[in-house]
């Protein structure tokens, strides 16, 4: 995992050499985003384990090394970032939710809503980073500055959020389990534990 760190760090230093900002940032923002399990770990006393600190570190290395030409050069790199982005957030939520699940009677959600819900809720994050993107794109041109975030069309976001989907239904079928420890980690903190 510290390696994948570290090749994101070598892109960051990458886009600074190069002088480009778009490589920079993003691979500096990852590179803190890949520091939340360990802060979850650490500070909050939740235990995830080794497989979501690597998928969330394997998706940013995904789309820093994305950056340096990849998305231009190879047409299925989007497609492959989105999927593994999206299925970090369906992950994410899956935890949270069954974690709510487990923690009050009150509330039963049976597993093929809870697939569905995934679905949306990786999409609406879809929705809302496609929205981030050409906000992001339109301030930076408005100010003068060169954007961070490449924006193709409106078409591509549309591909992308089908992509997403894909990302949460791959999460829905085949990831739940896997982070069944994850949600009952989380569970024993809302019950205090």
């Amino acid at each position: 995992m510290h390696a994948l760190q570290a090749a994101v760090a070598l892109v960051f230093v990458v886009g600074v050499v190069t002088r480009n900002p778009s490589v920079a940032v993003n691979a500096l923002l990852g590179l803190l985003v890949t520091l939340v399990p360990n802060v979850l770990e650490r500070d909050y006393g939740v235990v995830l384990g080794p497989l979501p600190a690597l998928w969330v570190t394997l998706a940013v290395l995904l789309h820093s090394l994305g950056m340096l030409g990849l998305y231009d050069t190879l047409v299925w790199w989007d497609h492959l970032t989105h999927t593994f982005s999206a299925g970090v957030a369906a992950g994410a939520a899956y935890a949270a939710v069954h974690a709510v699940d487990l923690h009050t009677d009150r509330l039963y959600l049976p597993p093929p809503f809870i697939g569905v819900l995934l679905i949306v809720v990786t999409l609406g994050f879809g929705v809302l980073w496609e929205t981030a993107e050409f906000v992001a794109r339109d301030l930076a041109i408005r100010f003068g500055f060169r954007p961070v975030l490449v924006v193709y069309s409106l078409e591509d976001a549309i591909v992308d959020l089908a992509y997403d989907a894909l990302g949460g239904l791959l999460v829905a079928w085949f990831g739940t389990t896997r982070l069944d420890s994850v949600s009952r980690e989380l569970e024993a903190r809302l019950q205090g534990r």
